[in-house]
C-alpha cells in the first residue's frame, strides 16, 4: 500500500481564515503511477457525473467523477479521514467544498476524479460561526514590538496595552501575502518571518490578568499606514486615489469586498483628537504636535461625552471602536476628504485597503504621525476576528 497525505485548506467565509484539514488516504501501488493533480474549491454546478469546481485560485474546472471513484464526506476541522463517511455523488451539492484527486482522461483538458473528499456547506458555516465566536472571545491583535523566535515569545502593542504572545510547537502560524488581504492567500509561516512593526492577531488562552496569551493560532503581515487627502474617486474601478501626507505622492487604493470602510462621527473624531493632543502634552520633552500643512483645520474640540459609548472607552482598543462607527461607501467620499488607511504593502503607487477610515480631519490636525500609530494597531484583516479577532478555521 502507498500512503499519500493531502492538505486541504477549507475556506470558512469572508471573515478571513482557513482551517487546515489533513487527509490521509491509501491507494494501490503502481509500478508507473499515472500523473495526478488535486483540485480544491467550491462546487458551482453538477450535471450527472460531472462537477464544476471553482478553485481557490484560477479558473473553474469541470471534473468527471468515475463510477469507481472513492467519495467521502468529512467534517471541517478533521485531522484525518478516520471519521469520514462514504457517500454517493448525489450527496454532494452546489456550495460544498471538495478536494478531488484527478487524472488526465483522453485528450484535451478533460479530467477524471478518482477520489472526492467533500465538506458540506452547512457544516462549514456552522464551523465558521463557532470559530468567529472563539476569535471574538479569545482573540487579540496589535503591532509587533519584539520577537524572540528561540523562546517563542512575541510582544505586541494593542492600543494602550502591551501583550505577550506565547507560541508552542502546536501553534498554527500563517502570514499574509504582500498584495492580498484574503486569508485564503496566506501561507504557512514561522515566528522568524514576523518582524517589529508587523500587524499580528493571535487566538488562545489568556493569563488571569489578560496580559499574556498562549496562542493556538497566529497570523501576521506587513501593512502600510497611509494618512492622505482624496485626489480622485473611480467607482467603476473601485479605487480612490489619495495624496499620502508623508510622501506627498499619489497612491491608488483598491477597494475589495474584504475592505472595511467606516466614517468617524464628528464628536468621536474630536474626542480622539483631544486624546492625541493630551498624550503629546503629557510626554516629557515632546513638543505639541504641529498641524500638517495639508491637513484640514480642526473642528470644535467638544467630544460630547462620546468616551463612555460603545467599546471605545478611555484606553480601549480602536479596533473595537470601529465596530461602533457607521460604514461609508466609495460614492460618499469627495475630493479633499481626509482618510486614514491600513493597506497591503503593494507598490509605492498602489495598495489594497484593509481598513479605510473617513471623517478623520480633527485627528490629522492633532497629529498626523501619531494618528497612523494609533490606527495601525486597530487593523482587522479579512478575519482575524472580524470584530475583535474572528478567524476562519483558525483564523484570521
Amino acid at each position: 500500500m502507498r500512503f499519500t497525505s493531502i492538505l486541504l485548506f477549507v475556506s470558512l467565509g469572508s471573515i478571513g481564515a482557513f482551517a487546515p484539514v489533513s487527509f490521509a488516504y491509501s491507494a494501490q501501488a503502481q509500478t508507473q503511477p499515472a500523473p495526478t493533480t488535486r483540485v480544491v474549491g467550491s462546487v458551482t454546478a453538477i450535471n450527472g457525473q460531472s462537477l464544476t469546481v471553482k478553485p481557490d485560485t484560477g479558473a473553474p474546472v469541470t471534473l468527471t467523477v468515475s463510477d469507481s471513484a472513492r467519495i467521502l464526506e468529512t467534517q471541517p476541522g478533521a485531522k484525518t479521514l478516520a471519521g469520514a463517511t462514504p457517500i454517493q455523488l448525489s450527496g454532494i451539492a452546489v456550495g460544498d467544498r471538495i478536494l478531488a484527486v484527478v487524472h488526465p482522461s483522453g485528450t484535451g483538458s478533460a479530467m477524471t476524479a478518482t477520489t472526492v473528499i467533500a465538506m458540506k456547506q452547512a457544516a462549514i458555516a456552522e464551523r465558521q460561526q463557532a470559530e468567529e465566536a472563539d476569535w471574538q472571545q479569545r482573540g487579540v491583535g496589535g503591532l509587533v514590538k519584539t520577537v524572540d523566535a528561540a523562546t517563542g515569545t512575541i510582544t505586541i502593542a494593542s492600543g494602550s496595552r502591551i501583550l505577550i504572545i506565547h507560541a508552542t510547537p502546536k501553534t498554527i502560524v500563517r502570514r499574509y501575502s504582500p498584495d492580498s488581504i484574503r486569508f485564503s492567500d496566506t501561507q504557512p509561516s514561522t515566528l522568524a518571518d514576523i518582524h517589529p512593526g508587523d500587524q499580528l492577531r493571535a487566538r488562545g488562552n489568556h493569563s488571569p490578568d489578560g496580559s499574556e496569551v498562549t496562542a493556538d493560532e497566529i497570523v501576521s503581515g506587513t501593512f502600510r499606514n497611509i494618512a492622505g487627502l482624496v485626489l480622485a474617486i473611480d467607482p467603476a474601478a473601485n479605487t480612490v486615489t489619495v495624496r499620502d501626507l508623508a510622501t506627498r505622492q499619489p497612491v491608488v487604493i483598491h477597494i475589495t469586498a474584504e475592505s472595511q470602510m467606516h466614517k468617524l462621527p464628528e464628536q468621536m473624531a474630536q474626542y480622539l483628537a483631544i486624546r492625541l493632543k493630551r498624550s503629546g502634552q503629557n510626554q516629557p520633552g515632546q513638543s505639541q504636535p504641529q498641524q500638517h500643512p495639508e491637513a484640514p483645520a480642526a473642528a470644535s474640540q467638544e467630544h460630547g461625552g462620546w468616551q463612555q459609548s460603545g467599546g471605545a472607552q478611555r484606553g480601549g482598543d480602536l479596533s473595537r471602536m470601529l465596530q461602533h462607527t457607521p460604514p461609508v461607501q466609495l460614492s460618499e467620499l469627495h475630493k479633499g476628504d481626509a482618510l486614514m488607511i491600513v493597506a497591503t504593502e503593494g507598490t509605492p503607487g498602489s495598495a489594497t485597503a484593509v481598513t479605510l477610515l473617513a471623517g478623520v480631519e480633527p485627528i490629522l490636525t492633532a497629529s498626523p504621525s501619531a494618528s497612523q500609530s494609533m490606527f495601525s494597531a486597530s487593523w482587522d484583516v479579512g478575519g482575524g476576528g472580524g470584530q475583535e479577532g474572528a478567524a476562519e478555521g483558525g483564523t484570521p
